[in-house]
């Protein structure tokens, strides 16, 4: 609680102070323009009815995979999950990017339905329409429902639903009243946790929307960018923050009901060979999905390696060159260097708070005095993931740059940010595990005379041991390919490989814009391994993410 008191609450509380009281007493304007303008609110409700709709789309392709990747015993399913995720950590710019290259006037599919067509003109242009975020949102979020819900559905015991189809219920039947109520919770957090990162949507919207498209999340970077209207852009984030907190709140609500006893695993029974009348109609499916999650990201790569129609890696060797010979330039490849120091830091920073937080959510058959404290802890430590990388990265610079905590030109700013994103993952994905370990297992340990130390090291980190394992490749991933927070904060001797990126594509050129493409490939890479590591060693599929 006290890393998020010093590095979220307090650079808050800076930059509201600073906008909100600038001269020592509260300023309206802010508050006023807010209730006044017709505008914010329908940037509002455009926020709100565009995560809803992204949420139901996902929805509406996640639960399908979901159900195979857990009950059917697929070759690659461990690939099939990392392909599947890669996507979730992928720097918004490298995937807006990437439609744009696929759907826009001149990308690959309007290609070759001109040919097709026998037409001049584009016939499908998705670019600057809601269209092409409605897609983007569920290309990005379709593995949290393929992780929380198929978590879920891949640990339930199918000897219930083997006795209801004994007893005469029909499989709609059996999924209606059995399996579905099971579900539930595991549902409606993961609706909850995809409306979130749609409801806080910055650079989809921002890249693929175009100007006529704002969410609060590009409104507030508008205001505090383009007009410097610290109040308005202030207030905006006290409403994103208190929308986000209610979010949470009944996330994990949702998601202590969802948590499976590491008992109810019957890997043998409910995974199946996925054969008959039907196995054709599942792979197309699941073939359709992957080509929808690959498809765009694999043009990025096959960009990245072609020049004149022909194959060439002249824009990977161009990363490590300085063609402008400037004393101020820094080789992209440092910039790969910086990414894995610090993802390397931020995993570290990761694991010891999650690892804490996680511990102090779950607690001994004893400790019920504390239990309001621990539900209010619980979304709390989520926030972060609502809450504007504008407001927070102004925070920063407003907060830490005076002693002790004069930090506005360090480097450890970066892993700093880069954790208060990556721990919450941390948490959710040990707290299942420690909420499914017997405390029987402990109480045993402690009568026969173990210390809690031993106990510690002999019950909790044999079972815990993968999902930490899991939950430091994922802080490693995200602190890779996070671009928001540290597009403000990074200095410019210290880029990372999104930054980097980001820049790329803003500089003209074949060139600049090939090398763009060779480091998002560069990346993807490393985040592709990443989550292969995270399917070896993933504890029997536990886990919220």
């Amino acid at each position: 609680m006290g890393y998020l008191l010093l590095f979220y609450f307090y650079p808050l509380w800076a930059i509201f102070q600073t906008s909100l009281f600038p001269e020592g007493r509260f300023i309206a304007a802010g508050v006023i323009a807010l209730f006044s303008r017709p505008y914010i609110w329908r940037v509002l409700w455009f926020t709100v009815w565009q995560a809803a709709l992204s949420t139901g789309l996902t929805l509406l392709v996640g639960m399908p995979v979901a159900y195979v990747l857990a009950r059917y015993r697929l070759p690659g399913k461990a690939l099939w999950r990392a392909l599947l995720t890669v996507a979730f950590v992928m720097p918004t710019v490298v995937v807006a990017t990437a439609f744009a290259a696929l759907l826009g006037p001149s990308g690959w599919l309007n290609l070759i339905l001109m040919r097709l067509l026998g037409v001049d003109t584009p016939p499908l242009v998705l670019t600057g329409t809601i269209w092409a975020i409605l897609l983007a949102h569920v290309f990005y979020n379709i593995s949290v429902v393929v992780r929380l819900v198929g978590g879920v559905w891949g640990n339930l015991d199918v000897q219930l639903e083997q006795a209801a189809t004994v007893l005469g219920a029909s499989p709609w039947r059996v999924f209606r009243e059995i399996t579905l109520p099971l579900l539930l919770p595991a549902v409606g957090a993961a609706a909850l946790l995809v409306f979130l990162f749609c409801f806080t949507s910055f650079g989809i919207v921002l890249i693929l929307g175009g100007a006529r498209y704002a969410t609060l999340e590009v409104e507030i970077y508008r205001q505090t960018i383009s007009f410097f209207n610290l109040p308005l852009a202030a207030t905006l984030s006290l409403l994103q923050i208190a929308c986000t907190f209610v979010v949470m709140v009944a996330y994990t609500r949702l998601q202590q009901r969802a948590s499976v006893p590491l008992r109810l695993r019957r890997a043998a029974a409910v995974e199946r060979p996925l054969r008959g009348r039907r196995a054709w109609l599942v792979w197309v499916f699941l073939a359709a999905v992957l080509a929808f999650e690959v498809a765009p990201l694999l043009l990025l790569a096959v960009r990245s390696l072609t020049l004149g129609g022909e194959l060439t890696l002249e824009f990977y060797r161009a990363l490590n060159t300085n063609p402008t010979r400037s004393v101020f330039h820094v080789k992209p490849l440092v910039a790969v260097r910086n990414s894995v120091l610090f993802a390397l830091a931020t995993m570290t920073l990761s694991l010891v708070i999650g690892t804490l937080s996680a511990y102090f959510l779950v607690p001994g058959q004893r400790a019920r005095r504390s239990d309001w404290l621990r539900r209010l802890f619980d979304p709390l430590i989520l926030l972060p993931l609502g809450t504007s990388a504008v407001t927070l990265g102004f925070g920063f610079v407003i907060a830490l740059d005076e002693p002790p905590l004069n930090l506005r030109t360090s480097p450890l700013l970066i892993p700093i940010a880069h954790s208060l994103v990556a721990f919450p993952f941390v948490v959710r994905t040990i707290l299942p595990v420690l909420r499914g370990i017997d405390p029987r297992l402990r109480e045993a340990a402690a009568i026969l005379g173990a210390s809690p130390w031993r106990v510690w090291r002999e019950v909790d980190v044999p079972i815990v041991s993968r999902a930490l394992l899991v939950g430091a490749v994922f802080a490693f991933a995200i602190s890779m390919g996070e671009f928001g927070a540290t597009a403000l904060v990074a200095r410019p001797e210290y880029p990372t490989m999104p930054v980097v990126i980001y820049r790329f594509l803003g500089q003209p050129g074949q060139r600049n814009y090939g090398q763009a493409l060779a480091m998002s490939t560069l990346l993807m890479l490393v985040t592709a391994t990443g989550f292969l590591i995270i399917e070896r060693f993933r504890y029997r599929d536990i886990g919220e993410f």
